[in-house]
């Protein structure tokens, strides 16, 4: 019950960040990065008097189904409730940061929060903010197995029944609403008139922004990825470095039997796994054990077993 509501109170700490993503960085500029709500900011375009979140709701029905019956009821049912949530707070937080209905339906930066936040001249940096903090929402969200709607769902699809990784299904599906905005309207904070703002720097503003979504989804599901995987072959008696790995970093490791192509002589292969602020001491113990051993030191990009991390299940989302 602990971990459930625990899951539950993340979701809606992911929608909430997703959503002010959205309402303070990338609604105001006409940024569109991809998705649900990439195109509900194409027809908040068309359609003033409609919000963004309202088209959220809209498109997300059909996508919600196709969630329940192939994506599982569990999942199912944290989609729907996060896919839900999200356009609600942004449209409550819409409403709440612009001061008339003619700034909402404009979403004119000058009048966010009173002008305090306008990033008119700054696109880059609200390009790079808007998508980290998206990014960090969303995240949240998926890894407590749900999805906010949208490109999500069709990202899990992707990766279930086209085995495409989800962050490249996502960058995928993404980059082709960008471009159908770009054709359909042509995007930019800019009119026709104004050439010191064409409306296809939008666009390379709003695939940039995809890309660091994408990127920063991937990093908070799978973390840093900085464990290091170390192979020490020696002739000589490691017990030094044994010592060092079981008492002093509290781990354990492989020795395996083998020996040289050449001498034909026996030697021990240590294979051993460890985070990276631990490869200079271990380093350090192998020079002291034997200056002569031949090391390895490589980029472990998934650790699973005892002590690290455990093993995905058929459904579980593997980003990476």
């Amino acid at each position: 019950m602990k971990k459930t509501l625990c899951a539950w109170l993340n979701i809606l700490l992911g929608c909430t960040i997703l959503a002010a993503g959205f309402v303070f960085f990338i609604n105001p500029y006409n940024i569109v990065p991809g998705g649900v709500y990439g195109a509900s900011i194409v027809l908040h375009n068309l359609f003033p008097s409609i919000q963004v979140g309202t088209f959220g709701y809209m498109f997300d029905i059909p996508l919600l189904i196709l969630s329940v019956v192939l994506l599982g009821a569990k999942l199912g049912t944290r989609t729907i409730a996060a896919a839900l949530i999200t356009p609600l707070i942004m449209n409550v937080l819409s409403e709440l940061v612009y001061p008339t209905q003619e700034a909402l339906e404009s979403l004119d930066p000058e009048q966010l929060l009173g002008g305090v936040m306008n990033m008119t001249d700054h696109l880059m940096l609200t390009s790079i903010i808007g998508a980290a903090v998206i990014g960090i929402g969303t995240g949240i969200v998926i890894r407590n197995q749900a999805t906010t709607g949208g490109s999500d769902i069709v990202g899990m699809l992707l990766q279930k029944y086209c085995h495409i990784r989800f962050s490249n299904a996502i960058l995928l599906v993404d980059g082709t609403v960008v471009c159908f905005g770009l054709v359909v309207i042509g995007f930019g904070i800019g009119s026709a008139d104004d050439v010191s703002q064409p409306s296809w720097h939008l666009s390379l503003y709003s695939l940039i922004s995809i890309f660091i979504i994408s990127r920063v989804i991937a990093y908070i599901i799978n973390g840093a990825k900085n464990d290091k995987l170390i192979f020490v072959i020696s002739d000589k008696n490691m017990h030094a470095l044994h010592e060092y790995i079981l008492k002093d970093l509290d781990r354990t490791a492989t020795c395996i039997k083998s020996s040289g192509l050449y001498t034909g002589k026996e030697k021990e292969m240590l294979f051993l796994v460890i985070s990276n602020k631990e490869v200079p001491g271990v380093k350090m113990t192998i020079k002291m054990a034997d200056p002569d051993a031949f090391v390895v030191v490589t980029d472990a990009y998934d650790t699973f077993g005892a002590g690290w991390k455990e093993l995905p299940s058929a459904n579980e989302l593997q980003p990476e």
